[in-house]
């Protein structure tokens, strides 16, 4: 791991976490919902899709907390029109992120990453990789631990 360089970690806090239960899997339907967001000046950010069973999956996105209210009438209108089973919504989300450069070259990186955030006690709700950041979404709460968590796996700072 000595050839990996971090620059740093991050902590975006503010952040809702909307997940839509039993969306039918077929074409046209995340670019419904999103056309409706993107026109309710609702930006979105991480997005997350299940593999889909039995014909249906599960969408998970998050946006900022404060479109939250706007946004759930644009969502539940939607789950309804696509034929969705449900969704979810909450606030109080953070979004943690790991920067640096051969992050998905060098193996270790993201097991390093999980096992320090396990030994704080900090769940991680979702996930999302490229090539130079690994995103976590969590508690907002937990955010303050999870970057200290991180900086001492990592030795940031040292």
């Amino acid at each position: 791991m000595e050839d990996v360089v971090l620059r740093g970690v991050s902590l975006e806090k503010n952040q809702a976490k909307v997940t839509i239960i039993g969306v039918p899997d077929k074409p046209g339907v995340a670019a419904s919902l999103f056309s409706a967001l993107a026109e309710a000046k609702t930006s979105v950010d991480m997005i997350v899709q299940n593999v889909s069973a039995q014909g249906t999956t599960d969408l998970t996105f998050t946006i900022n907390q404060d479109d939250l209210p706007r946004a759930r009438k644009v969502i539940e209108a939607q789950a309804a029109k696509i034929g969705a089973r449900d969704f979810a919504a909450r606030g109080g989300i953070g979004k943690l992120s790991v920067v640096g450069i051969g992050m998905r070259s060098h193996a270790g990186v993201a097991a390093t990453l999980f096992t320090a955030l396990a030994q704080a006690g900090i769940n991680i709700q979702m996930i999302s990789t490229s090539e130079i950041k690994i995103s976590i979404i969590i508690d907002e709460a937990e955010g303050p631990r999870a970057v200290q968590a991180v900086h001492d796996a990592f030795k940031l700072g040292q």
